[in-house]
């Protein structure tokens, strides 16, 4: 019997904004072949009131709006099912890692929450929420794109997705390292060779010089890791 597909939600007031992200290339073909469902959520289709508004002004002052908790708990409480992790996009969460998209392909159903305005209300991240994730150092208008980042990073993580088993296992990051230089035909363009080691046959020193070069190039651009 064929594993259940990752059911993946993405709630946001913007939903069409991930049209395009999802309906293209390896997201929409790994949805076409049943290996994920992607559904975006309207936030607003939880909202009550004339306006359907999800956000006001914060207590205590201050620049800009809030995410109200109210739709936000209806759209989870909605959704969520036993073993559902809620996930917060937000720049105060943990920075994404590769280990974390590949946790996160483990799953069975991730609940995504994109962050709008100056942030949510506090209390849907101490009550809805099991992981804050950013995507990175700064600041966007809404959580849409870095949501279309996590799925994107963890759907290509589903086995068959790719095409061939094996085939992420020395990306970069995947291994703490960055991944070795890749080169493809023609063997010389504009005088620049293919390294000869490439083109020998011999693919135990590929694998040895590959190894030379990931290592090289990790501790040159990115000795973090």
């Amino acid at each position: 019997m064929a594993p259940e597909p990752l059911q993946i939600d993405i709630i946001t007031i913007f939903p069409r904004m991930l049209d395009g992200v999802l309906g293209e290339s390896m997201l929409k073909r790994a949805q076409a072949a049943g290996l994920v469902r992607i559904r975006c959520v309207n936030l607003r289709d939880f909202a009550t009131g004339v306006h359907l508004a999800t956000d006001d002004r914060p207590y205590g002052g201050g620049p800009g709006m809030v995410m109200k908790p109210e739709p936000v708990f209806k759209a989870v409480e909605s959704l969520r099912r036993p073993g559902s992790k809620v996930i917060l996009m937000t720049p105060q969460g943990a920075p994404f890692k590769q280990a974390t998209a590949l946790a996160l392909s483990r799953e069975r159903h991730l609940i995504i929450i994109c962050g709008h305005y100056e942030g949510v209300d506090e209390r849907i991240r101490s009550a809805l929420v099991d992981l804050e994730i950013s995507i990175g150092d700064y600041v966007l208008t809404n959580g849409v794109l870095p949501a279309a980042v996590v799925a994107d990073a963890v759907v290509r993580l589903l086995p068959g997705v790719l095409g061939g088993e094996g085939a992420t296992e020395d990306e970069s990051f995947t291994t703490g390292r960055l991944e070795y230089p890749q080169y493809t035909r023609p063997p010389v363009f504009r005088g620049l060779a293919v390294p000869d080691i490439l083109t020998s046959g011999n693919h135990a020193e590929i694998a040895k010089w590959r190894l030379e070069q990931s290592r090289a190039r990790t501790q040159t651009r990115r000795p973090d890791l």
